[in-house]
């Protein structure tokens, strides 16, 4: 399909509006990367029997990421058709993350199970009510030759955030005193500050004047309605990115459990801190390469050397005794996702109709945040392995082993869409929807 006219013909944006039009990005991956894999499995630690942390865990943030699935397309769709003198992202932006803040101090005074589980649930909703729409504004603002440096800036957006948050949350938090009030103040701080930069810097044309076209009511049966046989390479995205995370998130959020468990470290959750410190500078620097190198060469290699790269390094997991090497190896790994990440991302900016950029870059969230869901599942899969032969911890290798496997097949899927294609790489970036 030849490059949709609008989106090819708009000015140049300079760096710095590239890199406000994307800061809310650092403020919503500082929240989540402080919750996921640092705050919410220290926190459920004293609520929750020892022997199944994995499970109560899993379960959790798996119902709280089947919402998320729901409500980011449905909000991103629903922005599509907006109307207001503020353009159709800016209001979603700035009402959900009100909402986060309300919701945070609700679960920083939870003082049990049912409290923290309701709050998460409440924070799926109202951070995605944001997610969503903020989607749509690369496609809605940048020009098509600009896509890959501003996916990149995106991920390097998202890195910086999880950096921050392994560092902040390690000094606010410890084993001894797990209160998240204050880390949660810092969190609020940054989605406040960082919202207000991309709102107030992104110009958007007002919508009232489209109050009287002719258009489709608004459907939750369309929200989800593709046509993938139009659609095929984008359906193909989201089943490969889909793979792709399933076996990369198991790793993220029973990491710190691993690290507790089997390399037996005084303080797991700054030891967690550091190691996904390794994976977001890893991460941040082959985010940014790649942002430059797609719109060079086209996405398609560098997913390709990405899949493989986070292959090897899951499965080099399984052998791992100490804290230094695990580091090491989650740095791979923290590279082959900055590559994957940003050349995938890239495609499905490029693959969005303009249109409906909101409804199908949601849509994504269904390979994002189904994978973390399902990923969460690992949990009692993980406690029932490990509790088989009590000290062998072989969930623990499974997890890894999966990893592995995923980052296989996930390959596989992608290339051989290719190969059904009958295209070269370089032609596959031009041909599919732009």
């Amino acid at each position: 399909m030849p490059q949709n006219e609008e989106t090819a013909s708009r000015p140049k944006l300079s760096l710095l509006k590239l890199t406000t039009l994307n800061v809310y990005w650092y403020g919503l991956s500082f929240l989540w990367n402080t919750i996921h894999p640092l705050v919410l499995p220290t926190i459920l630690l004293n609520f929750v029997p020892e022997t199944s942390k994995n499970t109560y865990l899993g379960l959790l943030t798996f119902l709280g990421l089947i919402l998320a699935m729901l409500v980011q397309p449905i909000a991103g769709a629903r922005s599509d058709q907006f109307r207001s003198r503020w353009g159709r992202r800016r209001p979603f932006i700035a009402f959900g993350t009100l909402l986060d803040g309300i919701v945070l101090i609700g679960i920083a005074y939870s003082r049990s199970v049912t409290g923290i589980f309701v709050g998460y649930i409440a924070l799926q909703i109202s951070s995605n009510i944001a997610h969503g729409p903020m989607q749509g504004l690369i496609p809605d603002q940048v020009p098509d030759r600009q896509k890959g440096l501003a996916s990149g800036i995106k991920n390097f957006m998202d890195v910086f955030g999880l950096i921050t948050a392994s560092v902040l949350a390690g000094k606010l938090l410890t084993p001894d005193n797990s209160d998240p009030l204050p880390i949660f103040r810092v969190v609020i701080g940054v989605l406040l500050i960082t919202a207000l930069i991309t709102i107030l810097t992104t110009h958007e044309e007002s919508t009232v004047s489209e109050k009287n076209k002719t258009k489709e009511p608004f459907s939750l049966k369309q929200v989800f309605a593709v046509d993938f046989k139009t659609n095929r390479a984008f359906g193909n995205l989201i089943l490969s990115r889909f793979i792709f995370l399933l076996g990369v998130y198991g790793i993220q959020t029973f990491a710190q459990y691993y690290i507790i468990d089997v390399l037996a470290v005084e303080n797991a959750l700054k030891a967690t801190g550091e190691m996904m410190t390794a994976i977001a500078l890893a991460l941040v620097f082959c985010a940014l390469i790649s942002g430059w190198l797609t719109d060079k060469i086209g996405p398609v290699k560098l997913m390709n050397l990405a899949m493989v790269t986070t292959a090897l390094g899951g499965l080099s997991l399984i052998f791992v005794h100490d804290m230094q090497t695990l580091t090491i190896l989650a740095g791979v790994i923290g590279g082959g996702m900055g590559f994957y990440l940003t050349t995938n991302w890239t495609l499905a900016v490029r693959m969005a109709p303009p249109d409906q950029a909101g409804k199908f870059m949601g849509l994504t969230n269904i390979a994002t945040a189904g994978a973390s869901a399902v990923g969460r599942l690992e949990g009692p899969m993980i406690d029932l392995a490990n509790g088989i032969t009590p000290g062998m911890f072989y969930g623990y290798k499974f997890m890894f082993l999966f990893c592995f496997i995923c980052s296989l097949v996930s390959l596989i899927v992608f290339n051989v869409f290719l190969a059904k294609e009958k295209k070269s790489p370089k032609d596959c970036d031009v041909v599919v929807p732009q």
